[in-house]
């Protein structure tokens, strides 16, 4: 595909074709798509405990999201393959408990440079899911090409930068080579597509099982005293808006004739509820693609060449759906969230206790082969990451019992 050089199809650790007739980065797709990291994502939280068989988890979460952006992406000139293993890749380093997990696992790993779930994925991606290896012996983990590894990177700096951060200074080597050319803080235009995807993916699929799962009724949001508390949820947690322009914009979105009247979980009015999140996500897609066309021409858009426009009003809608997850549903689930945030501490101390043999072996020998206690540590996180909401509590079962 244009817009694409050997430079980006370049792999860390040089390795041939295994077969003719599929392309740099349809290998990169069959990689992460087969990968133990992504299957675990079938039993990690995406926002409410599942309590059927309707709700998201991550894995589910992030094959829509690789649909969107597969479809997005090529829409303005991308590789499709390239953008779907973005958006394949971008949560594989969630640990149990999603994002509750994430600021656990983060007190926990103080003492060697704090977990970030989006470097937790640069790290797998890397280093952790067995794949290849360079001359040398050490784990490159699935090896993909550098394009690819620039794509799944949201955030492609280290905490030194005092912001949010994808990337370990353990793993600084591999992000500099998969940045290699590129400018500096600069995401790639492959990385904004994603981005764009997942909040697109998220925000309005949450919304979906929210209503599904009874946390939120449609009616609540025609109240303006519940309308506005979920702009005030929104400004805090998501937008730079101020609550006023969100109220104006709150009231243009839920005048649209797509909305449905209620929900009581009856064939037809599913069917409403599918049309309103299907119709939503056009909304998003086509208001980035038309703004990005209109900038940059029906040239192909690929790398560094452009970057992607979102329309603020487009923004906003996005903002305002995740305040009405985030109002109506965390609330509802503070006391389960707080055990699962001591039961994380609890057990990355309980295997800290018993390593290495507390540890799966793969984590074993790499607790035994680290050259301090900031490494040992390290490998405890990676370890506690790995695990899925069910595995976290069997493991603490096993451990608390022996």
């Amino acid at each position: 595909m244009s817009g694409y050089t050997g430079h980006d199809r370049e792999r860390w650790a040089p390795e041939p074709p295994k077969r003719r007739g599929r392309s740099a980065f349809e290998r990169d797709r069959a990689r992460v798509l087969h990968s133990a990291a992504l299957r675990r994502l079938a039993a990690k939280t995406q926002v409410a405990d599942p309590t059927d068989d309707f709700l998201r988890t991550r894995l589910t979460h992030s094959l829509e999201c690789a649909q969107v952006g597969r479809e997005l992406g090529r829409s303005l000139g991308c590789a499709p393959d390239l953008v779907e293993t973005a958006c394949l890749a971008h949560d594989l380093g969630h640990p149990p408990f999603g994002h509750n997990g994430e600021l656990a696992l983060d007190a926990v790993a103080q003492g060697c440079g704090g977990f970030e779930g989006n470097a937790q994925s640069l790290r797998i991606l890397t280093r952790l899911e067995p794949k290849s290896f360079s001359p040398h012996g050490r784990s490159v983990g699935l090896n993909l090409t550098r394009a690819t590894l620039d794509a799944s990177m949201k955030y492609p700096w280290t905490r030194a930068d005092g912001r949010k951060y994808g990337v370990y200074l353990d793993d600084l080597e591999v992000a500099r080579w998969a940045r290699e050319g590129a400018p500096e803080g600069r995401l790639c235009f492959e990385a904004q597509v994603m981005d764009w995807s997942d909040d697109v993916a998220y925000s309005v699929h949450d919304l979906e099982d929210a209503l599904v799962a009874g946390h939120v009724r449609l009616d609540q949001l025609t109240d303006p005293g519940e309308r506005r508390t979920v702009c005030e949820v929104a400004a805090k947690l998501y937008s730079d808006a101020e609550v006023a322009e969100l109220e104006e914009r709150f009231t243009v979105l839920l005048e649209e004739p797509y909305w449905p009247e209620a929900y009581d979980g009856t064939l037809g009015t599913l069917a409403g509820l599918k049309n309103l999140t299907s119709t939503l996500i056009g909304r998003f897609c086509l208001a980035a693609e038309e703004a990005t066309r209109a900038a940059y021409g029906d040239r192909p858009l690929t790398r560094y060449a452009a970057d992607l426009i979102v329309p603020r009003a487009q923004r906003l809608e996005c903002d305002l759906l995740k305040g009405i997850t985030a109002h109506y549903v965390w609330s509802r689930h503070e006391v389960n969230r707080t055990r699962q945030r001591e039961l994380i501490a609890e057990l990355a101390s309980l295997i800290a206790e018993g390593a290495p043999g507390s540890l799966h072996p793969v984590f074993g020998a790499a607790y035994l082969s680290a050259g301090d206690d900031a490494g040992r540590l390290r490998v405890i996180i990676d370890q506690v990451a790995s695990l899925t909401d069910t595995s976290a509590f069997a493991w603490h079962r096993r451990l608390t019992a022996s």
